[in-house]
């Protein structure tokens, strides 16, 4: 069983949600005792969140990478980072590693093509709803048609994760905003929905829409349990 690095801490709440999903995962596949071999290097989101909404993105990468070779130092054999936004410097972080990253857009795009849609609608923090580095990515590399919300959702979108969602708290109204966001995408043409922030999830759940939902985190963590398990035999 390979040794899974989790960059965490981006919020705390979801990555809980990934050392649990695998672990459940693990034990699903393997049965009994069995679970997860796991590094986690947490770091503080505080110190993160200040620079993304100053735009300091060079000294965010700079971190990145410093933190992600610790996990390689560590004995990590591949790396994910435990949330969307900060694939941002995905491609930096892979040149300075000698482990590959499993790229959270990567896992989720390819269960939106096993489902046969085309059209999928984004919701997310605005840098990954608005910036190429993930938007692009799935229109780019994998040929899907991403629908975003309007500008004025896009900014409730993004203003909740950021003052609740990663503070761990569950708003109703907020729910509502999200439901109202999604229903929107649904009648420009998404036949699916990226809940593309890991904490989204905590939010909104498959019951909450009539389209498909797809959990980054979720996805993620399964795809996390695939590598992990690649070759391995009981």
């Amino acid at each position: 069983m390979k040794t899974i690095g989790l960059l965490g801490g981006m919020s705390w709440e979801s990555s809980i949600e990934y050392y649990r999903i695998i672990n459940e995962e693990i034990k699903h596949r393997l049965g009994g005792t069995y679970s997860a071999k796991i590094i986690m290097n947490s770091v503080n989101f505080h110190e993160i969140e200040v620079l993304q909404h100053n735009s300091e993105w060079e000294q965010l990468t700079n971190l990145m990478i410093e933190e992600s070779k610790k996990l390689e130092l560590a004995g990590a054999d591949f790396l994910v980072i435990c949330t969307n936004t900060m694939h941002k410097m995905a491609n930096e972080l892979q040149k300075n590693l000698s482990i590959p990253l499993l790229h959270i857009a990567d896992a989720t795009a390819k269960l939106v093509k096993d489902k046969d849609i085309q059209e999928i609608g984004l919701l997310g923090t605005k840098f990954t709803m608005e910036e190429e580095f993930y938007k692009g990515r799935l229109e780019n590399m994998h040929k899907l048609n991403v629908i975003l919300p309007n500008l004025d959702e896009r900014n409730e979108i993004h203003r909740i994760i950021y003052d609740e969602l990663v503070l761990g708290t569950i708003n109703y109204q907020s729910k509502e905003i999200y439901k109202d966001a999604i229903s929107n995408l649904e009648k420009n043409g998404a036949q699916g929905v990226i809940l593309g922030c890991t904490e989204i999830g905590l939010l909104i759940k498959p019951s909450d829409t009539n389209l498909p939902t797809f959990d980054t985190t979720f996805i993620h963590s399964i795809a996390a349990v695939d590598m992990a398990l690649e070759g391995y035999v009981l």
